[in-house]
């Protein structure tokens, strides 16, 4: 007969099973979290009133008004990708740097870091940008690795700067604010996009021909009409900015609203334009439609998995496997960040997030890790997901705009020095906490503990005084 003690284990292992498989991971973790449900009543491990507490929970979920920011900001990025701005910015951009070796690069860098502030998603930022610079970085001289892997892995960059996806989903998960998962997030980003343009700096001081600087004859005319060009494209997108993270970090707008507000802002970027079209809505609308329904989905599975797992005794298994490991926080940051590493090899962000950052979280929590940046050093990690096989969506993406004579084996083979920057940004933002709490409200510095409240007596109204009435 099976105790209670194997429970959480034989789940685990059975999600693992179904995902290897290949079934759909929503109806994976509701199908797991449904038969163990339904084996631990017979088994009395729990009552059948327990799975009444599912309906509730579901509901949580709809209701929730922090995921309605999810479509907002999704559509945002849809139609942002078909508007035309990221072609005014890397045009102006490549223009203003295209003079330097390396130049074009760095507009590339520049230019995915704005684009992931305004959309959020990679795939907008990838697509624009392997459909614009790749052929004009390509046709004067720059290294095919070097290109490839400079546009895949900019367009990660929108995964870690606000306002991410994937950041609003782990402050959900984590229990968190948005508006302070974004704040931690300021610092990492900085310094991821600092050590992009070093590495490019130190391949154009050392290998100068595999980032050649445009010629002569393809430069614009320089001066006040390049400058206005540039701040054509730019004014527009900082004002987004604005009102997108402006207004959460002054306290003016809850994410849900910034994200309205982003979605009404790029309609208006769309009209300005002159893109704004029937054809651009439709599009824009169902792929918001699929990707919030993808979410929601998944969130319902993984509710009926983590109520299920909790019932068992599971939360405190993963806490009691994880709390123990030699080195203390630090060991247990080494591990998580290994094993979300790998796991990222054959899961997508969403699942891990849904999935396994639930169960990690407890016990964050009891080694007194400060769970904002727990959650800013798992969005770190998660970037790398977009840039390593098999499933490197940003290298799919790549690989579905560019040109035939790049080879499939020189996007996969680019993408390496990018993720291993991407590592070394992980373990300074783990050995350097400040990087992400140093951007946090640090409150008022009272300790509620040490609040004493003292009314003198003399204020206090004598009951037993008698009362006159005139």
């Amino acid at each position: 007969m099976l105790s209670l003690e194997v429970m959480p284990p034989l789940m685990f292992g059975g999600l693992v099973v179904f995902l290897l498989i290949g079934f759909p991971v929503a109806f994976s973790l509701a199908a797991v979290g449904l038969f163990f449900g339904f084996l631990s009543i017979e088994l009395g491990f729990f009552t059948a009133a327990y799975l009444g507490n599912l309906p509730l929970r579901v509901f949580g979920i709809m209701s929730n008004e922090l995921l309605l920011s999810i479509p907002f900001f999704t559509l945002m990025g849809a139609i942002l990708e078909r508007c035309g701005l990221a072609e005014d910015l890397l045009e102006g951009t490549g223009q203003l740097f295209g003079k330097v070796p390396g130049g074009l690069a760095i507009a590339v860098i520049l230019v995915g870091a704005v684009l992931g502030a305004i959309t959020g998603t990679v795939a907008a930022s990838v697509i624009a940008m392997g459909m614009i610079s790749l052929p004009v970085m390509l046709r004067y001289g720059y290294d095919m690795r070097i290109a490839t892997g400079v546009i895949a892995a900019s367009g990660t960059i929108a995964q870690l700067i606000p306002p991410s996806l994937v950041l609003i989903l782990l402050g959900d998960q984590l229990g968190k604010s948005v508006g302070d998962m974004y704040a931690g997030a300021i610092g990492p980003s900085l310094m991821q996009l600092a050590l992009f343009i070093m590495f490019i700096a130190g391949v154009a001081i050392l290998q100068p021909h595999r980032v050649p600087p445009l010629p002569p004859e393809a430069l614009g005319p320089r001066g006040w009409p390049l400058y206005w060009r540039v701040a054509k494209g730019m004014v527009p997108s900082i004002v987004l900015i604005f009102l997108v993270l402006g207004t959460i970090f002054l306290g003016l707008a809850t994410p849900t609203e910034a994200g309205a507000m982003g979605a009404v802002g790029a309609l208006v970027l769309a009209l300005i334009n002159r893109r704004l079209t029937w054809s651009l809505l439709k599009q824009a609308t169902q792929n918001t439609m699929r990707l919030t329904a993808m979410v929601i989905f998944i969130l319902v599975g993984s509710t009926v998995f983590s109520l299920v797992f909790q019932g068992v005794d599971g939360s405190l298994w993963i806490e009691h496997l994880l709390s123990h490991l030699p080195g203390g926080q630090t060991g247990f940051l080494i591990f998580v960040n290994i094993f979300v590493f790998f796991l990222a090899f054959f899961l997508d962000f969403f699942e891990i997030v849904f999935i396994v950052v639930p169960l990690l979280a407890p016990a964050a929590a009891k080694l007194d890790i400060n769970l904002v940046w727990f959650g800013v050093l798992l969005c770190v990690n998660l970037q790398t997901s977009f840039m390593h096989p098999p499933f490197g969506f940003a290298l799919f993406y790549l690989r579905g705009v560019a040109p035939k004579t790049v080879l499939t084996k020189d996007i996969y083979l680019g993408a390496i020095p990018w993720v291993c920057i991407q590592l070394i940004l992980v373990a300074i933002v783990i050995l350097w906490p400040q990087s992400v709490t140093y951007w946090l409200d640090g409150g008022t510095g009272v300790d509620p503990s040490t609040v004493r409240i003292e009314i003198p007596m003399s204020d206090i109204p004598d009951n037993d005084a008698p009362v006159t009435f005139k």
